[in-house]
């Protein structure tokens, strides 16, 4: 039997992309094995987002030309896009796919197999109109499964290379889209994490049909507990989408809404299409559509012209939008954008400064929000054992809807169930409770309320 292993760089659609690149191979009857392990064939799966992430990328791939020199070597995902030359210059590589015509891979790898002539596959991304249709059917020791609905970006932030390597906005079609939900909830999957380069973009390129549509079609999809979405930009929480959030009991208490200054000047400079005022006043219309709602988002900290005035400002509207948790990252040049050319870079050492406050403001915060719900009844669906703990100690660690991660005492057998859970104790990353009742005894006391 052949034998193939897989590496992945950078972001959760990267990891999507792979497990459908995965479940081609095992249709094929190819037998999957560790990336550290000898295989036939390795895909490295590559990120371009920082020049550390083609740096890692390369590394990855010199390390499977080592591992077996005899085994068939693909790069794909988004340095494979951008950079297929300069992947095809180092000695070993076979296969450079990027992040379309995936689903040809296994055409390629037997093409190679009886020319062996190296192939670029690499077509320019600007373009594909199409979405690439790639199933996952489960995801392997997860209990909440992905959703890819959509690819590429139409924004060209500054700082960001990802347009050119993912292309433009493209949305899957919302029957494909349904069809998947029903497969995964067939499958065993209670909540789903609606996924893409720019999620909350979703539908902007279909006639008569919204994000908000495609929420409302989900929200009739049986068995499914949660729907959960994995990021919005400020701009895309339209009436429409307020009104599910409000409406619908599948939806998360949880929005990922990406801010990245907290400053107007730096946020015209990265480009960005909202100012302060917009984004608190959506936040704003969040908070009473969900009253509750957890609000995570990301920053890029000494972003080029970042200064000290503008940084305390933006410290003091982060702390105004009380977050339940912030993404904090250093600004990385990032060659071939915008914002790599500007003159004004911070320094370094003034960069990390101002990262380890947004850090520590960051967890204030995230203290802050668990403590509201210590006493409160919250339905948890436990992911895993807990590894902090003893392995008997019959500990489980999962997910509130509104991303609460919650320990607390419980068989085994109910992960990936539905847990009422009791917030005892909260924490900065982790809070403590205690299992008041699981799914089944929930539905027996609702049957007998019925019959009452």
């Amino acid at each position: 039997m052949s034998t193939v292993a897989f590496h992945t760089l950078g972001c959760k659609v990267n990891f999507y992309d792979t497990e459908a690149i995965w479940q081609l191979f095992k249709n094929e009857g190819y037998e999957q094995v560790d990336f550290e392990h000898t295989a036939d064939v390795y895909v490295i799966n590559t990120c371009t987002v920082t020049n550390t992430g083609d740096k890692k990328s390369r590394q990855m791939i010199r390390r499977a030309v080592r591992r077996n020199p005899e085994a068939i070597v693909a790069v794909t995902g988004c340095y494979a896009q951008t950079s297929p030359a300069e992947i095809m210059a180092i000695p070993g590589v076979d296969l450079v796919i990027g992040t379309q015509d995936r689903d040809q891979i296994l055409t390629l790898v037997k093409q190679f197999q009886d020319e062996r002539k190296p192939i670029n596959a690499v077509r320019n991304i600007m373009k594909t109109r199409e979405f690439e249709e790639l199933d996952v059917p489960d995801f392997a020791d997860r209990t909440r499964a992905f959703l890819k609905i959509q690819e590429g970006c139409n924004n060209f932030c500054t700082f960001c290379i990802i347009p050119w390597s993912r292309g433009l906005m493209r949305s899957r079609e919302p029957q494909s889209v349904v069809k998947q939900a029903h497969m995964l909830v067939d499958a065993g999957y209670k909540e789903i994490v609606l996924t893409g380069i720019h999620t909350g973009g979703y539908g902007e390129d279909i006639e008569n049909y919204s994000l908000a549509r495609l929420l409302w079609d989900l929200d009739k999809v049986d068995g499914l507990k949660r729907v959960r979405i994995s990021s919005i930009e400020a701009s895309q929480i339209t009436d429409e989408v307020l009104e599910v959030l409000n409406t619908s009991d599948k939806m998360c208490r949880h929005l990922h809404i990406p801010l990245q200054a907290g400053n107007d000047q730096v946020l015209a400079r990265m480009r960005r299409k909202y100012t302060t005022a917009e984004y608190g006043r959506k936040i704003e219309l969040i908070q009473k559509a969900m009253p509750g709602a957890a609000i995570t988002t990301d920053v890029i900290v000494g972003f080029p012209g970042e200064t000290d005035e503008m940084f305390r400002e933006g410290y003091a509207f982060m702390e105004q939008m009380q977050f339940s948790e912030m993404h904090v990252f250093p600004y990385s040049k990032r060659t071939g954008t915008p914002a790599a050319r500007m003159l004004d870079q911070v320094d370094e050492e003034i960069k990390n400064a101002r990262v380890h406050e947004l850090i520590d403001l960051s967890e204030r915060m995230q203290l802050q929000y668990a403590r509201q719900f210590v006493g409160k009844q919250l339905e948890v669906i436990p992911e895993r054992t807990y590894k902090g703990a003893a392995e008997d100690s019959g500990l489980l660690m999962g997910y509130t809807d509104n991303y609460l991660q919650v320990v607390f005492n419980a068989p085994e057998e109910m992960i990936g169930k539905v847990c009422t859970v009791q917030v005892n104790e909260a924490g900065v990353n982790e809070s403590q409770g205690v299992l008041i009742r699981t799914e089944d005894a929930k539905a027996a006391e609702e049957r007998i309320q019925a019959i009452v």
